[in-house]
């Protein structure tokens, strides 16, 4: 590093000391009680707005040998899998393997404000990597649990040198990777230790040079006809200008068998966490709202996603709640915006989601969504950090939300941070944690396992009878299972279409090298 580098970075770090010490000594309103915004009706106090938001951030240290989660007494953890390059997100395929995807952050994205510069250092020190030298990230890995004993017997790195990977999804011999910026179709078996062939692009995704938000998540639909990807916002509140946001802040729905792609939902700031309800057949996910509107806005949430729908982003949150900071003001949008279904609290950065229906968890827990929490770092309180319950009843959210995985942080330390869910093979709930490079497995104290393994997706090894299927008449309108618009009618759209158009690929188009890295 020659001087004039040294000195600015050491000019840099003493300024982001000194705006996080200035921050912290801000009244965030630690007073308030955050279980008010957890439900369907929360608190929203008054917006405030300040040069730099309320910081705190928590040291990563990582798991000391011995030291686990904790959970309820009618719960045991335990490591599934670690030594973890920053893993993202856990799926469970039909077979009972489970898929570990491990990423970092695409590089080269433009600073543009000094706000953005201290944002960066603050989220680089937020998200750690645990204890240890940085491993190399951006793959696939699969754990096998041969004899569904919950502990992992093969363990295969199946996919490397990915594009920041984030959602997959499986069926009918096509493993689909979203990476930052293109869904990648793969042939694989069930079974197989290793993909040797090359992928096609099934579809490009908004990416770069900016992709605020990159992460990419993927479902299938009940029917195995569409894929839907989440793709968030590239900017807190649209700062960038909506041309920045064409097809971003959505939900899109993706043909399958061709690539074809077009906008299902809109509005939702950063969603992740997609999966269908197994009981519906209606799409769910979970969103992290805006910043920069005090410690205590805007609530992340969870929500079912209805077909064409609107949620508000950037121009309202919480329905009809105006962020005054959007120009120009669009009232007609603010009037269509959707409240979401369940508030989480606010920036507890909610980005995993998995119901728990027909899995091996003790009955408190046998009928509810279970929610991983990554944590906060823009207030000066921590909130967040664990993964939730919220129990449901006929398919909708039914009580407060329950914490069932803690521990992820001790004063201001954080020895992990969860991020995905799932049910394994077995019937147990597993956590990514990314910080802390693990996959932990929290199941049943009684010891019971599912009868054979059920997919993330809802798919099994075997032939599923219609019995396991969606009741009739439940797939349709919000559920992505639901049969095209009749011949000569047009299928709805979002309203926010000046803001996410839809598109339509070529399904045959390879894309960027960038896209196949």
């Amino acid at each position: 590093m020659n001087s004039s580098a040294f000195l600015g970075a050491r000019f840099f770090i003493g300024t982001g000391l000194l705006l996080l010490a200035l921050a912290g000594c801000s009244d965030d309103g630690a007073d308030f009680d955050v279980s008010q915004q957890i439900g369907p009706d929360p608190v929203l106090p008054e917006p405030t707005s300040e040069l730099l938001p309320d910081m705190k951030v928590a040291e990563v240290v990582g798991w000391q040998d011995g030291k686990t989660p904790s959970v309820p007494d009618n719960l045991v953890i335990a490591a599934y899998a670690k030594d973890l390059a920053n893993p993202r997100t856990v799926h469970t395929l039909p077979n009972g393997d489970v898929l570990v995807v491990q990423s970092r952050e695409p590089s080269g994205k433009p600073i543009e404000r000094p706000k953005d510069m201290i944002r960066g250092w603050v989220m680089s020190m937020a998200h750690g990597g645990g204890a240890g030298p940085e491993k190399e990230s951006n793959l696939i890995t699969l754990l096998r649990d041969t004899d569904r004993d919950g502990t992992v017997d093969e363990r295969h790195d199946l996919l490397t040198g990915l594009h920041s990977p984030f959602g997959v999804a499986w069926h009918d011999g096509t493993l689909y990777v979203a990476a930052a910026d293109a869904i990648l179709a793969y042939p694989y078996q069930l079974g197989q230790a290793e993909i040797t062939g090359e992928p096609r692009v099934l579809t490009p995704l908004p990416g770069g040079p900016i992709n605020h938000h990159w992460t990419k998540d993927l479902a299938l639909s009940p029917d195995g006809r569409y894929l839907y990807a989440s793709v968030g916002s590239n900017s807190n509140v649209a700062e960038r200008g909506l041309e920045a946001e064409k097809g971003r802040a959505a939900i899109w729905q993706v043909d399958r068998e061709t690539g074809a792609a077009r906008v299902f939902a809109s509005g939702l700031r950063n969603p992740n966490g997609l999966i269908f309800h197994p009981e519906t057949g209606v799409l769910w996910t979970v969103v992290n709202e805006r910043d920069e509107l005090g410690p205590n806005l805007v609530p992340d949430y969870m929500t079912s996603v209805q077909e064409g729908a609107f949620y508000g982003w950037p121009w309202s949150y919480f329905g009809a709640h105006v962020d005054e900071r959007v120009h120009p003001p669009r009232p007609d949008m603010v009037e269509k915006a959707i409240p979401p279904d369940y508030a989480l609290s606010s920036h507890v950065a909610a980005l995993g989601l998995v119901f728990s229906n027909g899995s091996a968890l003790p009955e408190p827990f046998a009928n509810g969504a279970f929610i991983g929490e990554h944590g906060s770092w823009n207030r000066s309180s921590f909130n967040g950090y664990k993964v939730v319950y919220v129990p449901f009843e006929n398919g909708r959210p039914a009580g407060k939300a329950q914490d069932i995985v803690t521990g992820f942080i001790e004063g201001d330390q954080a020895r992990g941070r969860p991020v995905g869910v799932a049910i394994d093979g077995t019937g147990a709930l597993l956590v990514a944690d990314d910080a802390g490079n693990t996959v932990w497995r929290v199941a049943g104290a009684d010891g019971r396992v599912t009868p054979g393994p059920v997919g993330t997706d809802g798919q099994r090894d075997s032939p599923v009878t219609s019995e396991a299927s969606p009741p009739a008449g439940e797939t349709g309108g919000t559920a992505g299972g639901a049969a095209p618009p009749a011949a000569g009618t047009t299928p709805p759209e979002p309203p926010q279409t000046d803001v996410a158009p839809a598109t339509l690929p070529r399904a045959t188009e390879q894309g960027s090298p960038e896209q196949q890295q």
